[in-house]
């Protein structure tokens, strides 16, 4: 019985993809097609995943062990950098071998009583970082704008449920407004790198930090 299920799911790999109404927004590009217009079609993605590395919860970690331990921990970044690009690119060839996501893949290979854990787990993994991403925006609005922080929170969640409301609007759209986002953080944090001579670090010292990995 659990084979036939298996290769039931195996045999319609488009059977229970998520989001496919958004997915299908996107115009896939002919196999003939040049370079540029693949990756034009295809980068949308790898933006929206970027955006994970960028957020304030990140910031005011980096910026807190920075203040605190300069670039002795530097190498743990790195490290947890290429750990999450090996993650990436391993989900990537699931879902192009399968047509399927992990959350998708677990149900239909992992055995039946692993369903309920699996969700409770992740289900208070996604609260503990929302809720590091939601302080963090909070915390960055009121140092700006001087905002009060129970409605700093309640802005940020406004935020979320407005881009969530976006989805209706196409896939192009969203990572649209994300991209907007990137380069505006990219372009700050290289005026903070290049621009400044207060905070512009010391190349030399950190690749050094980066090839003694320190305990501190």
């Amino acid at each position: 019985m659990e084979t036939d299920s298996r290769e039931s799911a195996e045999a319609s790999p488009g059977k229970y993809t998520s989001l496919e109404g958004l997915h299908g927004t996107v115009s896939v590009p002919p196999q003939q097609a040049g370079f540029w217009r693949h990756w034009r079609a295809f980068v949308g993605p790898a933006i929206l995943i970027s955006v994970g590395y960028m957020d304030p919860g990140n910031w005011g970690t980096d910026l807190a062990g920075g203040a605190q331990f300069k670039y002795a921990l530097l190498w743990v970044v790195a490290l947890a950098s290429l750990m999450a690009v090996i993650l990436q690119v391993i989900s990537a060839r699931l879902g192009v071998a399968t047509g399927k996501d992990l959350a998708q893949c677990c149900r239909d290979y992992y055995p039946g009583w692993m369903r309920w854990p699996d969700w409770v787990s992740m289900e208070i993994a996604i609260g503990m970082t929302d809720l590091a991403e939601s302080l963090g925006g909070a915390v960055a609005l009121k140092m700006l704008f001087h905002i009060p922080l129970v409605w700093a929170i309640i802005i940020t969640a406004f935020d979320v449920l407005l881009l969530l409301a976006l989805q209706g609007m196409g896939a192009r759209l969203i990572e649209a407004v994300v991209t907007v986002f990137v380069l505006t953080i990219g372009v700050c944090h290289g005026i903070g790198i290049f621009g400044l001579a207060q905070t512009r670090p010391d190349f030399l010292e950190m690749g050094r930090a980066m090839a003694r990995p320190d305990f501190a």
